[in-house]
């Protein structure tokens, strides 16, 4: 029996690999991470003692990396169990709670048809590339370049050129003896009522395909060429191949981005508005972007993105219409979020998309906007506390209404407490009494983009702060050291920071590792964002002089006294420009070293709590004590490391300081 593709990705879509492969091997505790999806085992296909044999539920696909078997859920158990491919079929429909098919003459009919006109729109997307090359096609490829897309990334992409033609395509098409019903099932021409003779339905405009989740194209967009036309963007009607709302533009070649390369610990995903920010962002080095239709983004678009990330980044312009946007994708994903499962949005500076960002300064400016993208609650907040009065207790209570109602939409039962908690912190702060001294009355609003919470000047207070800790950073904040900056990075952080820009020479010699610096300090990553392009860019200008300049016109020079009083404070003199390069190398070693140590710990607490919460599911009372034994020991470690302001520890002769002293300019 011949199965449709569609009933085959609906029980794989249902069923997860590691459910199919999970019953026939032991997954190992350590090397695996549940939350992610992602399994390691000893291969059952080969004998081995150490785990090799790698599953990945967001792929749906299995490899052993000893003996090189790999498959999806089928090829599972036809290899492993001897099955047939119809009982192996059977046996994964069973685990998903669907029934099999019954033999449908009709169904395997529209099945052939589909197939064949996948063919048909693959012999129309030759059409358009080949038009766009042609004389026909100067105009669009002048525009093309004029967008600063290469010829490599057109080609990528397969853009084309639908001629100024009523029945170019068509003419085609027919030459090539596909039959009049085909063209029109594929959405290729406009025909029906009306219509006496069928008319091609994209003319004079640039081709975008349109492809599904096998990487065949289903469906076209077309941008105008002509500044009248009535809809600059157009896409193919719906069709037996295409449901706008069920695709996103570059869903595939995104998907293999987010999840491939070595060391990435978690798939991510953008979503952007449209077919040319997803193109000129791929051009710029970021491949992990898709785009919605045209339309705002659907339930089904959401579930594609949450299929490849647990979290991905909605990006919208910072525009009127596109806060619009972001409202009502907000609104949109509120009932499905889950433990592990939400959104974040980055909003783009007002007048400007992802194009305009990359055209002129590469990927920066753009991963700049990523890194500050805001958490769900944060976006709720925003929009229903922004801009508005709440000066009588009426107003403050509607607030409270509309918020909590707002989050009561949430199905899961957990994630909706943690949300209702999350609202009564934020009303808590932001209608607290303003300090003693003066001050503008919290009331009153916030200004937007203010960033933390509305309305709160310092850190929550109360036992939910002070059971979470205080790390160097709040230490020093909170002890008077340091003044002016009130988000300081932890101490380690600052100190990497600050001795690259002071002793930039670091740079010429260890340049990938020093780019690579994952900062956890919100404010570094966009710092760091800023610094390495000017690094870039300096030649033999290159100086701490030179990028204290650039820094500080980029609005950096509160951060950078911050850091420098920062270290001064805590009296690791390597990180200032006095320091020899022998000295500052050590230090920034020292300081890189406990960095990768403090991040690799808190990893590992991570997937010790998850660990403890699937034994405490599974009751399995040893496991739970020793989990909680190795946990109690990795948050010493990381206290301990906390704790341990001095990073940088006898060094400094080659500088003339003596070990611990100040470090002051005359």
């Amino acid at each position: 029996m011949r199965f449709s593709n569609s009933f085959l990705d609906e029980i794989r879509d249902r069923v997860s690999i590691s459910a199919v492969v999970g019953r026939r091997v032991t997954w190992d505790r350590k090397k695996s991470n549940v939350s992610r999806g992602d399994y390691w085992a000893c291969c059952p296909f080969h004998g081995e003692k150490s785990p090799s044999f790698h599953c990945e539920d967001r792929k749906g696909r299995y490899h052993c990396f000893g003996c090189g078997v790999s498959g999806d859920h089928f090829r599972f158990l036809t290899d492993l169990e001897g099955l047939n491919f119809p009982e192996a079929v059977q046996q994964i429909a069973d685990m998903a709670g669907i029934a099999m098919p019954q033999p449908d003459p009709q169904a395997e009919k529209r099945e052939k048809e589909r197939t064949t006109l996948l063919d048909v729109m693959e012999l129309a997307t030759g059409f358009f590339q080949e038009q766009l090359q042609s004389a026909v096609g100067a105009k669009a490829r002048a525009y093309l370049r004029d967008r600063g897309l290469t010829g490599r990334t057109i080609e990528t992409f397969r853009l084309g050129y639908a001629p100024e033609s009523r029945n170019a395509l068509k003419e085609f098409l027919a030459g090539k003896e596909v039959p009049k019903d085909q063209i029109e099932a594929c959405g290729l021409v406009r025909h029906g009522e009306g219509i006496a003779v069928s008319y091609d339905y994209f003319r004079d405009r640039i081709m975008f395909p349109i492809l599904s989740s096998r990487e065949k194209v289903i469906a076209f967009g077309g941008r105008a060429m002509a500044p009248d036309a009535m809809a600059k963007y157009m896409n193919s009607p719906e069709t037996e191949l295409f449901h706008k709302g069920q695709v996103l533009y570059n869903f595939t070649r995104a998907r293999r981005a987010a999840q491939a390369g070595p060391g990435k610990t978690e798939a991510t995903i953008i979503a952007v508005e449209g077919y040319m920010d997803v193109i000129a962002l791929n051009q710029a080095g970021v491949e992990n972007a898709v785009a919605p239709l045209g339309t705002a983004l659907t339930e089904n678009q959401l579930d594609l993105l949450w299929k490849i990330s647990p979290l991905p980044v909605l990006c919208f312009d910072g525009d009127g219409a596109g806060l619009r946007a972001a409202s009502r994708a907000a609104d949109l994903a509120l009932p499905f979020l889950k433990p592990g499962r939400s959104v974040r949005f980055a909003l783009l500076p007002d007048g400007k998309d992802p194009d305009d960002l990359v055209k002129q300064d590469g990927r920066a400016p753009f991963d700049r906007v990523m890194a500050d993208a805001k958490p769900l609650a944060e976006m709720i907040w925003q929009r229903e506390a922004a801009s508005a009065n709440f000066d009588t207790p009426e107003k403050r209570a509607e607030l409270e209404a509309r918020l909590k109602q707002i989050v009561s939409v949430i199905a899961d039962e957990n994630v909706r407490r943690h949300y209702q908690q999350d609202i009564r912190d934020r009303l808590n702060g932001f209608f607290s009494p303003a300090p003693r001294g003066g001050g503008n009355d919290r009331r009153q609003g916030f200004q937007r983009g203010s960033g933390g919470r509305p309305g709160q000047n310092g850190p929550p207070q109360g036992p939910r702060a002070a059971a979470r800790g205080m790390g160097i950073s709040d230490r020093l904040s909170q002890s008077g050291l340091v003044r002016g900056y009130r988000d300081l990075p932890a101490l380690r952080e600052s100190v990497l920071a600050l001795t690259i820009v002071n002793h930039p020479q670091l740079l010429l010699e260890e340049y990938d590792e020093i780019a690579a610096i994952d900062f956890e300090n919100r404010e570094l990553q966009r710092f760091w964002g800023a610094m390495l392009p000017a690094a870039a860019t300096a030649g033999v200008n290159l100086s701490p002089a030179y990028l204290v300049q650039r820094l500080s016109a980029e609005g950096f020079d509160v951060l950078l006294k911050a850091l420098d009083q920062q270290v001064r404070n805590a009296r690791l003199w390597t990180a200032t420009e006095a320091a020899a390069m022998e000295d500052a190398r050590e230090g920034y070693r020292q300081a890189l070293s406990l960095h990768k140590r403090t991040k690799a710990l808190r990893v590992q607490k991570s997937e010790l709590e998850r660990a403890i919460a699937d034994a405490t599911e599974a009751s399995d009372a040893d496991e739970i004590e020793a989990l909680l034994k190795a946990l109690y020991e990795v948050q010493l470690e990381i206290l301990r490391m906390e704790n341990q302001e001095a990073i940088i520890d006898g060094f400094g002769v080659l500088s003339g300081r003596v070990k611990g002293a100040a470090v002051s300019h005359g």
